[in-house]
């Protein structure tokens, strides 16, 4: 993954990208998974993403030595809050709204408008990591357990202190009905609230546009109906 570095800095049109390590399970854990790694990138259309991961030697060598790759093509529909001290994420237009407006969790707008990924993104202050990773195997019981969610994983930068979670839903009502109930994640978001844990974190909100490949064997999003694009 390191070794990357030099030639996705000389990728033409990727404004933006970062080298990820996952968790073990299903992700969102202490223990790093070192057979899984993600690559975050931005490209200015989908037509350029698909044409740059096809045809760049980086991403090739890529596909070349894993024994799965599995893509997901995004659309940031909601943003707020910063990556490394900067905006990587530009919000779309999107098919119910018309204007890229932000949508509050449980709105009805937009509620039932096809599948919506959320992604943060959080810089955990040291002094407060262990009581953070104390809290995440309940969080990660919760999020395994829910038959809604078509697809997450943990990733991240630096381990332990810098955190990304990536999660695919049907819906954002189901999404909404998530983070609003009782357990958990509602008390640890609560907790990084009264806290301050975290020095920086960036909330996004995306609609997919596009899939492919395998994960574990298989794609898990087949099953989810795409909206047309804006």
């Amino acid at each position: 993954m390191g070794l990357a570095r030099w030639a996705l800095s000389r990728t033409p049109d990727l404004a933006f990208w970062k080298l990820l390590g996952s968790g073990s399970g299903e992700g969102f854990t202490p223990v790093p998974d070192t057979s899984v790694s993600a690559v975050l990138c931005v490209w200015p259309d989908l037509e350029t993403a698909q044409e740059r991961l096809r045809s760049e030697p980086v991403f090739r060598r890529y596909r070349a030595r894993a024994s799965e790759v599995f893509t997901v093509f995004l659309a940031a529909t909601q943003v707020r809050g910063t990556w490394s001290n900067s905006q990587p994420f530009q919000a779309v237009a999107t098919p119910d709204t018309g204007d890229n407006t932000s949508l509050k969790a449980g709105s009805k707008k937009g509620s039932e408008c096809g599948p919506v990924v959320a992604l943060t993104r959080a810089t955990i202050r040291p002094s407060v990591a262990l009581k953070f990773w104390k809290r995440v195997p309940d969080i990660s019981a919760m999020i395994g357990a829910d038959r809604n969610v078509a697809f997450k994983i943990g990733v991240g930068e630096v381990p332990w202190l810098h955190q990304v979670t990536f999660s695919i839903w049907p819906n954002a009502r189901v999404m909404a009905d998530f983070a609003r109930t009782s357990g958990p994640h509602a008390s640890a978001i609560k907790a990084v609230r009264a806290g301050n844990w975290f020095s920086e974190e960036l909330y996004a909100r995306f609609r997919l546009l596009d899939h492919s490949g395998k994960w574990k064997g298989r794609n898990p999003l087949t099953h989810l109906e795409l909206e047309p694009a804006a």
